[in-house]
């Protein structure tokens, strides 16, 4: 090199993360870096910046320090400008070319810490012992956040970073965002596919944990998360212990919907929603298979035993579970359940509506009076509904449980997707479509069978 005041120089800064953004770091860097400049003399001639961008990772891409490399290959400047040596690198390799380019054409490097002339044998030893230690922190840093983590998970803490749609950074629940993420799942389980709940999700306005528009892999990121059903999660996977937080969804439902994301039949790359009400649900009254939905807004069975116009039997058979629907004793039409919990509320049901028989038998015998006839019969009532709520939810699918357990289920129904709406109805009935009678017109309600998978209880 020549005179020091005809010294080009490049400055180089580099911020590991930048959570806000503002490029304050950089900002401190770059003023400082001027400084030095300055104070020798030098000409600035280009600045590269790498924002919230590690040197740790050797395959991480960094812009600016690639554009620093080709600058200097160009021959644009004699000198590097650098907050510290281990914002220019942390990769020995990276070191090395540098120390090579300062032996070949005498490159100048100067940090706020001190000079470090690679052209020097001393200067080449500062270098690799500085980086040297800085990758050493660097991986015993790596493994102190590794062991925090892990302790994190066993305590059954939250994970640090961004925070869970539906909880806040500390695990506490959002209501409005759990009440949501509730409905994917029961969505899911129900038949909607990860397309339809990524549009319905942009709908409400609720935006994912990075801020960006909801697809069918975040869809996909929510419904695999553990913390969902209050698991302590390692590294995405839960670790076997339970989390301080509480559960959006229950146990059972997470597994189901696991179930389900993992079926190989399930087709992922194209929609999976169903458009008509009973394509592939209501069965041909001739051979018993699903009929499917055909031109001109008709149900065909794939046999060629029917043909049959969908609005007429779609009406009937929505008029007709919605009447089931209003009724009181709705839990007795669910399909029994084979565990043994769902045994024991089901002789539970049994004792608490034999005790209101004995009840209203002690009232009519003038046993007791109006007073505690209504006692009785408000608390054993109470009893009866909550026990009724257990055995819906034991022996109905998970995907009917927000239908047939809300309060108002005819509510619910008609204002369910219609994915829900086929699960509540695959739930309670067997809808049995037959040939429509020859030399009739209109729809026949005698043509359509709507099984209960119960007996009604008389």
């Amino acid at each position: 090199m020549t005179d020091t005041a005809t010294v080009r120089c490049a400055v180089y800064l580099r911020v590991s993360l930048d959570p806000t953004g503002e490029e304050l770091a950089i900002q401190r860097q770059r003023e400082d870096c001027l400084r030095i400049a300055a104070q020798r003399g030098w000409v600035v001639v280009a600045e590269f910046a790498d924002n919230s961008i590690s040197a740790t990772d050797k395959s991480k891409v960094r812009p600016g320090y690639d554009g620093l490399v080709a600058g200097y290959e160009a021959g644009e400047f004699d000198a590097i400008v650098c907050w510290d040596l281990d914002r220019l690198t942390r990769q020995p390799r990276q070191l090395e070319d540098w120390i090579d380019a300062a032996e070949d054409r005498g490159l100048l490097l100067v940090t706020a810490n001190g000079d470090a002339d690679l052209a020097t044998e001393g200067g080449q030893l500062f270098a690799r012992m500085k980086a040297a230690v800085a990758r050493s922190e660097v991986k015993r840093k790596g493994e102190r956040q590794r062991r925090a983590a892990v302790q994190r998970a066993e305590l059954g803490r939250p994970p640090l970073g961004v925070r869970l749609t539906g909880y806040t950074p500390k695990g506490e629940t959002i209501e409005h965002e759990a009440v949501i993420v509730k409905q994917v799942f029961e969505r899911f389980a129900a038949g909607d596919s990860l397309r339809s709940l990524a549009a319905w999700l942009t709908s409400t306005g609720i935006p994912t944990r990075h801020g960006k528009p909801w697809n069918p892999s975040s869809v996909r990121t929510m419904l695999t998360n553990p913390r969902y059903a209050g698991l302590a999660v390692y590294m995405g996977k839960a670790n076997g212990c339970k989390g301080i937080w509480s559960a959006i969804v229950d146990e059972d439902t997470f597994d189901d919907v696991q179930t389900r994301l993992n079926d190989p039949r399930r087709r992922t790359q194209q929609g999976t929603d169903r458009k008509h009400l009973g394509s592939g649900l209501f069965r041909c009254g001739v051979c018993s298979d699903p009929v499917r939905a055909f031109s001109g807004n008709r149900y065909r069975c794939p046999r060629g035993c029917l043909t049959r116009a969908q609005d007429g039997i779609d009406q009937f058979v929505l008029d007709v579970v919605r009447g089931r629907l209003a009724r009181p004793d709705l839990a007795d039409l669910l399909a029994p359940e084979e565990s043994e919990e769902a045994r024991t509320v089901g002789k539970e049901v049994k004792r608490l509506r034999a005790r209101l028989r004995r009840i209203s038998d002690d009232y009519d015998a003038e046993l007791i009076d109006g007073h505690r006839y209504k006692v009785a019969t408000s608390k054993v009532e109470a009893e009866l509904a909550e026990a009724q709520r257990v055995q819906a939810r034991l022996t109905t699918r998970k995907g009917a449980a927000g239908i047939l357990l809300a309060s108002d289920p005819v509510a619910a129904f008609d204002a369910a997707p219609l994915m829900m709406r086929r699960t509540a109805i695959d739930a309670m009935c067997v809808v049995v479509v037959s040939p429509a009678p020859r030399g009739r017109k209109g729809f026949d309600p005698n043509s359509v069978d709507v099984r209960w998978h119960r007996k009604e209880n008389r």
